[in-house]
């Protein structure tokens, strides 16, 4: 058989279509043998070969073979199951990977927004347990200063005068801090700090509304509000915590692929999906 030809199998009365070449990713698999009508087990029936194994749990090793990652559900649970079929199809590089089950579950991961007001200033400190969300939200946070006369210091909007982006706080890889508001300066002259929050592209002054843009925005990227509470201090700050089952960077397959290569393995990881 060509093995750019249409393979069809029947796995457990769930049917599937494929290339020929995908089910010969690794030489040595009995799905590759099949191709090669050299596992008798597998049984060609109207044009369709006949397995008698899970269906769903083998769309999963279709995907394998198709991107030759292994990337699985958040809620999946059946590791061990899966890996059964993996060894019964000869595919032991992907059983190895899904024994290293630890590698691909998903992990809940914790975000805390502290905000509180003070006179005219709105102060933020952002907390995560993932330093790469701290990451992506730095990357989208922009903090604005520029002066701003009396009369005008309360405008939600800046003025026409020029504005210019500060560095955030970054106390530690897990956290950052960033304010906005005005502060007096000198005469009828203010500090003023606006902040924008991508894919937003305003530029905000007032507190709250600030942080309604930024728990839309947590809540846009899968988060999920936990509990709010006011933290007993000076500051009195409120406490917004949120939770999100954070997806684990996904294992890939690095595949010989020189001539008359036994189809070993290799497991790398890879960045498949981030965050969620």
């Amino acid at each position: 058989m060509s093995s750019q030809e249409v393979v069809v199998l029947s796995v457990g009365g769930v049917r599937f279509v494929t290339r020929a070449s995908t089910l010969q990713q690794f030489p040595q698999s009995r799905l590759a043998r099949m191709v090669s009508d050299d596992d008798r087990e597998f049984k060609l029936v109207n044009g369709e070969y006949f397995v008698d194994r899970d269906g769903t749990l083998f769309s999963y090793i279709m995907d394998f073979l198709r991107t030759l990652q292994v990337s699985l559900p958040t809620d999946f649970s059946d590791y061990q199951r899966l890996q059964r079929e993996a060894e019964f199809y000869g595919l032991y590089p992907l059983a190895n990977l899904l024994s290293q089950e630890h590698l691909l579950k998903p992990r809940l991961e914790i975000l805390e927004v502290r905000f509180s007001l003070q006179e005219m200033q709105a102060f933020f400190r952002i907390f995560g347990s993932c330093s790469t969300t701290i990451e992506a939200l730095a990357e989208q946070i922009t903090v604005f200063t520029g002066q701003q006369s009396g009369q005008g210091w309360n405008s939600p909007f800046p003025s026409q005068k020029t504005l210019v982006p500060l560095p955030l706080e970054r106390p530690s890889h897990h956290d950052m801090v960033f304010m906005c508001g005005t502060e007096y300066s000198a005469g009828d002259q203010f500090v003023a700090r606006y902040v924008s929050i991508k894919p937003d592209k305003r530029k905000l002054i007032n507190g709250t509304n600030v942080l309604g843009l930024l728990l839309d925005t947590l809540l846009k990227d899968g988060f999920h509000l936990i509990s709010t509470r006011t933290v007993p201090s000076e500051e009195k700050a409120e406490c917004y915590t949120f939770e999100r089952m954070k997806r684990a960077a996904g294992l890939a397959i690095m595949v010989n692929q020189t001539p008359g290569s036994s189809g070993v393995a290799q497991a790398r990881r890879s960045q498949v999906q981030k965050g969620k």
